[in-house]
């Protein structure tokens, strides 16, 4: 039985039976949108110009059941979802503000914006030294990173539904093609693996796969399947498809073949985990998501949630706690509180490490063991997942306590170590190792020898 939801005012209720046809928004039809009175001229003109450089995408499921259009501009989902003025520092805003006044040609703008985005650590922890290489051929549109672990980014599936405003992966989705991964030989993907017996998880990623109809995602997954490589043992789909568009899973034309491709891969013999991302209780709410998580959970998908802590949208412990007893009250798995990336809009949605841990502890403490899956805060930084476990005193200096959840080198997972304190870091990179044994766990470059490359 669907747990009953809950509406904050202005929010559409959804309707059991209701049908849906997806309707897209960007800077093109940003003026379209039924609801564009609520936003003032000049919050306007900051979406259009934050826009040029950062991109931005929503959709009519979002605005009609996720968006608290009596909160404007406070809403976290309305943040989400939509550029703030913040998001870029002032002297690049500045930039593109001046140029929208003199009226300069898009071919001037897309310059000066491709120019900040270039200042914005594209490519942060060290993305670019995760491509993996097959007799020579680099394979561009995959990482591996961990050793047991390859992610794979279809060519089809790098956009998104709609584009959250904190998203690390923003390049993919604004030109950047230089940096941009993507790739659609299933074939190389499959003896890649093969030649790794160490891999026992295949990541989808994006953008977001679930983009793709079922009919071209079956495709990829259907080529590792029919090869039947005994060590690929887990299946997963990195997406935000239960939260922006959950009808992906219920009631649009594929939605039954999705649900019977993710039934094959466990009658193959294998796990599918269906990796969702969640950055707010609201999106749990609306009864067609919790319908479309009912529908993979009775195939035997496991469903795991993850989020970055996120300053304006989910920078509070109650609402973490919530979130994750409202996800094991519906058969979901909480998986992991990240500490927002240092790319793109860091500077405004950033969290220190120290408040991230007070946050996540206090949270933590107030949900029951089910809930307590959760790892956090941790950063997917350059050496590997690493987890804040708290502030204390070591030799009479007082310290952060680090650990590797997963690492490069995997000797290192696992192991706790010590960096200074830093009430002001918001990023691994700001750290620095506490005593000479920590300096291993910051030398760069990374030590490699027992890594994913092996």
């Amino acid at each position: 039985m669907l747990i009953p939801p809950t509406n904050p005012s202005g929010m559409k209720p959804f309707m059991p039976g209701e049908e849906s046809r997806y309707q897209s928004y960007t800077l093109k039809n940003l003026r379209n949108i039924p609801q564009i009175q609520k936003i003032s001229e000049q919050r306007l003109k900051d979406i259009e110009i934050v826009g040029q450089v950062l991109p931005f995408k929503t959709n009519n499921y979002v605005i009609e059941h996720l968006i608290d259009w009596q909160n404007i501009p406070e809403d976290p989902m309305f943040i989400l979802n939509f550029s703030q003025k913040e998001m870029l520092q002032p002297r690049h805003y500045q930039k593109i503000a001046d140029l929208f006044k003199k009226n300069a040609p898009s071919d001037e703008i897309e310059k000066a914006s491709m120019e900040i985005r270039w200042e914005l650590n594209p490519h942060p922890a060290g993305q670019k030294y995760n491509i993996p290489s097959l007799d020579g051929l680099k394979l561009k549109g995959s990482q591996h990173k961990y050793r047991e672990t390859v992610l794979f980014f279809p060519s089809q599936g790098q956009t998104c539904h709609a584009y959250c405003t904190f998203c690390f992966r923003w390049p993919q989705f604004v030109g950047m093609k230089e940096i941009k991964f993507s790739m659609n030989e299933s074939n190389l993907l499959v003896e890649y693996i093969r030649k790794h017996p160490h891999v026992t998880d295949l990541l989808f990623t994006g953008g977001d796969p679930l983009i793709m109809k079922t009919s071209v995602l079956a495709s990829y997954i259907d080529a590792v399947l029919d090869e039947d490589i005994s060590h690929l043992r887990t299946i997963r789909i990195g997406t935000k498809a239960l939260s922006y568009w959950p009808y992906r899973f219920v009631s649009d034309d594929d939605a039954d073949d999705l649900i019977a491709l993710f039934e094959k891969i466990i009658r193959s013999g294998r796990h599918v985990a269906v990796m969702a991302h969640f950055n707010h209780p609201r999106e749990l709410e609306p009864l067609i998501a919790r319908e479309a998580i009912r529908r993979i959970r009775e195939v035997g998908a496991e469903i795991r949630t993850q989020s970055p802590l996120l300053g304006h949208i989910n920078d509070k412990p109650e609402l973490w706690a919530a979130m994750w007893q409202r996800q094991v009250e519906l058969g979901c798995i909480p998986y992991y509180m990240f500490v927002a990336r240092n790319t793109g809009a860091q500077h405004y949605f950033g969290v220190t490490l120290e408040n991230a841990w007070h946050i996540f502890r206090d949270a933590y403490k107030s949900v029951s063991g089910l809930a307590r899956t959760a790892r956090g805060p941790t950063m997917s930084a350059y050496p590997g997942k690493v987890q804040m476990l708290g502030v204390s005193k070591v030799a009479g200096e007082k310290v952060f306590v680090m650990r590797m959840l997963q690492g490069r080198n995997t000797d290192h997972v696992a192991r706790p170590f010590f960096a200074k304190y830093d009430p002001d870091a918001t990023w691994y990179t700001d750290l620095k190792p506490a005593f000479d044994q920590d300096r291993i766990f910051f030398d760069l470059p990374w030590a490699c020898d027992n890594s994913a490359k092996d």
